[in-house]
């Protein structure tokens, strides 16, 4: 009889691994799968009605008061599919680096630096081209087995606020100082929000219990990379 119930806990066990492994393969097959279907629809997005531009909040209206220019500053970010995309994939990667917060704090504050050049009337190069290659690039970065280095991580987010930022200059083009102010601080405070959401995902993904805690980041980046990569051949054949 004892042997009978040893056998039995025993072949319970195999079946519930068996169970679990399974699971897990499913699940990492749901991941993947996931992740293409996301990449296929940026590229349609992008076909569709294109990503690299200057995205108006207030339906091509300069705002008029603070109330506008801060809800226009909040839209902007994330009706913007190419920026959207890029503030995620920075939070992502500051969950993966040691002081990973200046990531997002260098490129907030580089964005508000390249509003006011593109409000000084300076011109940047290519702006539309970098903003679709920075995304590729820091997709690119988070899909690295590696932990791609803090200091070039922040500096190539430094660069990118510029023209990030220098897009959304393009919103806010005469306007008062009320509304430019509560654009600066919309579109800062909705970016810092968002990264500092990636950054508690990214966290919690590289905390689960799983043989490879990594994975699920890097096929984060592979699909950001694959927007960025949308963003960019949409740029570059009009």
């Amino acid at each position: 009889m004892l042997k009978f119930h040893v056998q039995y806990i025993c072949e319970v066990q195999r079946v519930a691994k068996s169970f679990s492994f399974s699971m897990d393969q499913w699940g990492q097959w749901l991941w993947q799968r996931s992740l293409w279907i996301a990449v296929l629809a940026s590229v349609y997005l992008v076909s569709v009605h294109g990503a690299a531009h200057a995205h108006h909040a207030m339906g091509g209206q300069t705002p008029k008061n603070f109330w506008e220019g801060f809800l226009s500053g909040l839209a902007h970010p994330v009706v913007g599919i190419d920026h959207l995309a890029f503030v995620i994939a920075v939070g992502l990667l500051a969950a993966v680096l040691r002081q990973g917060f200046w990531v997002p704090l260098a490129f907030v504050g580089t964005a508000v630096l390249g509003t006011g050049i593109h409000l000084q009337s300076w011109n940047l190069p290519a702006p539309e081209a970098f903003i679709s290659a920075s995304v590729l690039v820091f997709g690119g970065l988070l899909a690295l087995k590696q932990q791609p280095h803090l200091g070039l991580t922040t500096g190539l987010a430094g660069l990118a606020g510029l023209f990030h930022g220098y897009a959304y200059g393009e919103a806010i083009i005469g306007a008062e100082m009320t509304p430019l102010l509560a654009y600066l601080v919309g579109f800062s405070l909705i970016q810092l929000g968002i990264a500092a959401f990636a950054y508690r995902c990214g966290q919690a993904l590289q905390n689960a219990p799983s043989a490879q805690p990594d994975l699920p980041l890097r096929f984060a980046g592979f699909a950001i990379a694959g927007m960025g990569l949308a963003f960019l051949s949409a740029v570059v054949l009009g």
